[in-house]
């Protein structure tokens, strides 16, 4: 095993503790190649933990409090917890609760608080549920936007990697008008930006990005809309004069396809679903979610609460082990 001083530390946040959350740690934890590669301590409740360990059949790691990452002693085995006992064992598997998504929100604070005093090296998240944050008060779209908030982060995006195929967001948590509202020259260049600032820490090469145009035929010259020549391409042409390798707009119906293909290392799509449905297609099991522009590393699944199957021990942990590896990856360690 690596030295404890060249293994990344990485929080990982419990999500909502009604979903799956609990069960896929508790999985994934017990793969003795994570703490190959990275230091895991989680934010949670312990509590929940240890219910969640008797849902999963023929898992049985301990669970061990602590108060700070420097009590812990990530070794195979034994799961570290920050235990914010926020939550009690009779907590509900598969219902929204109000007091589950409060608990979530403050795993998230807790795990920026220490990654921004540099206590940890990354954080990486199970899913929470959206209902239930609203519920206990907290009217965010999702993660992403709420660690942005604790963070201070104003230019940031969401990464998507699944299978063969990445994939990075002008937008996403808005209504298919706004988002056409929020393709500006501006934003598409500060996308540009920052898929290239994340992939040069995980490629050997320069990094191929493909920008994907809005509209059909991206635009067809103007005759299926003008988003293309009036934001995208300026923003593609700018980012060309600044050196970045990219190529675009590419029709929307195509670039995947010739992402997938090996042309390009990296899409930036224009709105949520243009971008999330072909990285669910080819990578639904182990797509993960990258937070980009965050003053620290966020890798999170890339996959809901799941409430049909919380608290089965069905819940597959697939798409949380690669989030956990890539963090470690994307820290430099």
């Amino acid at each position: 095993m690596s030295t404890i001083e060249t293994r990344p530390l990485v929080a990982l946040t419990m999500g909502d503790g009604a979903g799956v959350g609990p069960e896929i740690i508790v999985k994934a934890l017990a793969d003795r190649e994570v703490y190959r590669q990275v230091r895991p301590l989680v934010i949670g409740d312990l509590k929940v933990l240890a219910r969640a360990r008797s849902f999963v059949s023929g898992v049985t790691p301990d669970l061990r409090s602590c108060r700070n990452p420097g009590e812990a002693h990530y070794l195979p085995g034994t799961i570290d917890v920050i235990d914010l006992d926020n939550l009690t064992a009779d907590l509900i598997p598969g219902q929204v609760q109000a007091r589950a998504g409060k608990a979530a929100y403050e795993y998230i604070a807790k795990a920026v608080e220490l990654a921004l005093a540099g206590q940890v090296d990354a954080v990486c998240t199970a899913p929470l549920n959206k209902e239930a944050l609203h519920l206990a008060g907290y009217s965010f779209p999702g993660h992403t936007e709420i660690l942005a908030h604790l963070s201070g982060t104003s230019d940031y995006a969401m990464l998507l990697a699944g299978g063969p195929l990445r994939v990075i967001h002008v937008t996403t948590h808005v209504g298919l008008q706004e988002a056409c509202n929020r393709i500006t020259t501006s934003r598409v260049l500060t996308v540009i930006k920052l898929a290239h600032q994340v992939l040069v820490k995980v490629l050997p090469q320069t990094p191929r990005i493909a920008v994907a145009g809005l509209n059909p035929h991206a635009g067809e010259g103007g005759l299926f809309g003008r988003e293309e020549i009036e934001a995208i391409i300026p923003a593609v042409l700018e980012a060309q004069a600044m050196g970045y390798e990219v190529t675009g707009p590419v029709p929307p119906d195509t670039v995947f396809w010739k992402a997938v293909q090996g042309q390009y290392d990296i899409v930036v799509a224009m709105y949520h679903d243009q971008g999330h449905i072909p990285v669910k297609l080819l990578g639904f099991e182990t797509g993960v979610n990258v937070t980009v522009g965050l003053p620290f590393i966020r890798t999170s699944v890339d996959h809901g609460t799941a409430f049909d199957i919380a608290g089965t021990g069905q819940a597959d942990p697939r798409s949380l082990l690669e989030a956990l590896k890539l963090a470690g990856q994307l820290t430099g360690k």
